[in-house]
């Protein structure tokens, strides 16, 4: 075995649109400063023969007809590199790692990726760091160091004990108040007070680190949706253009919760309940025969006839719709390529397969300039290019057609970006099997395995972003790997796997305590 090689790989020339929309972007930054840029990836490779790694860098780092490739360092008036945090996953690595292990019929390769630029003018004092906070999201990656490396090995450490929260059972309201701030706990105070005096009443214990974080992300915003089951005691309706009608279905909400409830229910008012009181009203006429109820927390699914060529069949057809603004916002390509993954993955729990999308997003406007952006935010531009190519490489990757995309772009989405993604999906009736779990069944986790990204992020959704939140939330988005999602989508094609499966759940934000949770209430 030899010792780790570097590799350069740039597209030819005729093939370097990249380089020359990144110059022209620059541009806005350094003006005429810039003349060109040069866009590297570079390979750092370990584990192979001589012998492997020629054959290799013709066949998977790089492709003879497009790319040009080079050991040396590139040469520029300013040349720096960029990679991701250690232990993000790495899709690009990863890939090239499996295809290495098919070129040599041996596993052990090893690879990490980065990009190197190359830029040529006639720079200033200051024009270093504009162009790394360009190219730079600290979310999600970091400047790279261009000395040879040394060791592709990541630095892990040998897990310690799981501390306890020392002292919970006995925290006044201050000292509640400052755990949650120390710990960057999405739950509320009321919600650490009840955590308390369980633990202190029944439990006779302090809680570990462990136990809050799953009950963070167990009962945050983005798991359970407390805001929109929080009760409304007063209703306001300010004036304005659309006064009129929020005031007439307002009206309309109130006289169909009579005819669901009764007149004298005590079910509180809610956003949960409005948002689905229409359908609960269709369900009561006796107007939703082909709703396909379930105890699955799963895609709406409804019954359908189908005309095949075999005849009428039954089928089920599924759709879902997701928001992933506060990913999106903070980590614009990961988080609109999982607002789509994370999408799929609910009506794949269902066991169907997923034919038909749809895009809808809101912006400030991507024109502004670079130098108005606002602390603590990313530029417009940034979020929306950078989540356009996020959702495009996903769809194009698993193989998804998008048959409508919107773009709306308005000052108020400065505050907060909005990505919406909604799919469509389908599958033969009888390949679906729900029966209720017993004891003794076993629990099956599937799929990819993933960095240290995504971890918090469901309790990273349910917090209000504020000015430190790009240089807080490095973790809390996560790389999406459409190729292993599009292998489930090709399993669960098969009616003789998804008839095993008695009750299925998505592994989303929530982690292990949302999905293995959801599958029955014994867990």
């Amino acid at each position: 075995m030899s010792d780790i090689r570097r590799l350069y790989v740039r597209k030819k020339e005729g093939f370097r649109q990249g380089e020359e929309s990144l110059t022209r972007q620059l541009r806005e930054v350094l003006g005429d400063r810039i003349s060109d840029s040069a866009i590297y990836h570079r390979y750092d490779v370990d584990g192979l023969t001589d012998e492997d790694y020629e054959k290799a860098v013709a066949t998977v780092f790089s492709e003879p007809p497009v790319d040009d490739t080079e050991t040396a360092l590139p040469k520029g008036d300013l040349v720096l590199g960029v990679e991701f945090l250690p232990g993000q996953y790495d899709q690009r690595a990863d890939s090239a790692e499996q295809c290495l292990a098919i070129v040599t019929g041996k596993d052990g390769a090893r690879v990490r990726c980065a990009l190197v630029y190359a830029f040529h003018g006639h720079f200033e004092k200051g024009d270093r760091e504009k162009i790394v906070k360009f190219l730079v999201n600290p979310v999600e990656s970091r400047e790279a160091s261009l000395a040879p490396a040394e060791t592709l090995d990541l630095p892990i450490e040998d897990p310690k004990p799981v501390p306890v929260v020392e002292g919970l059972r006995n925290l006044d309201d201050k000292g509640m108040d400052d755990l949650i701030s120390s710990m960057g706990l999405a739950m509320s105070h009321e919600d650490l007070a009840m955590i308390r005096d369980y633990f202190r009443d029944e439990e006779k214990r302090d809680p570990t680190v462990t136990e809050i974080r799953v009950l963070d992300t167990y009962w945050s915003d983005h798991c359970r949706h407390t805001t929109f089951s929080t009760k409304l005691t007063d209703i306001d309706v300010e004036e304005g253009a659309f006064t009129a009608p929020i005031s007439k279905a307002l009206r309309e909400y109130e006289e169909t919760r009579i005819h669901i409830y009764g007149k004298d229910t005590k079910r509180p008012v809610t956003l949960m309940d409005m948002a689905t009181a229409a359908v609960k009203a269709l369900r009561k006429e006796g107007k939703l025969d082909n709703l396909d109820a379930s105890e699955e927390v799963n895609a709406c699914t409804i019954k359908v006839k189908i005309d095949t060529v075999n005849g009428s069949e039954d089928w089920l057809l599924l759709f879902k719709n997701e928001t992933h603004n506060h990913p999106t916002e903070i980590e614009p390509f990961g988080g609109a390529a999982t607002c789509l993954g994370g999408c799929i993955r609910d009506p794949l729990s269902g066991r169907s397969y997923v034919y038909q999308a749809m895009r809808v997003t809101g912006a400030g406007d991507p024109r502004t300039p670079l130098s108005e952006t606002l602390p603590g935010k990313l530029p417009q531009r940034k979020i929306t290019i950078e989540a356009a190519k996020g959702y495009s490489s996903y769809g194009n990757q698993i193989g998804l057609a998008t048959g409508e995309v919107k773009e709306y772009y308005h000052p108020g989405f400065i505050a907060k970006r909005m990505e919406i993604g909604a799919v469509v999906a389908a599958a033969p009736a009888d390949h679906v099997i729900r029966l209720t779990p017993q004891p003794g069944d076993v629990v099956i986790l599937v799929g990819g395995r993933t960095g240290r990204d995504g971890m918090g992020g469901a309790t990273g959704s349910s917090k209000e972003l504020n000015t430190e939140s790009i240089e807080t939330c490095g973790a809390e988005v996560q790389k999406g790997n459409p190729l292993t999602e599009r292998k489930i989508q090709c399993l669960f094609r098969r009616g003789e796997v998804t008839r095993l499966i008695k009750r299925c759940n998505d592994f989303g934000a929530g982690g292990v305590s949302v999905a293995v949770g959801e599958l029955t209430d014994g867990l």
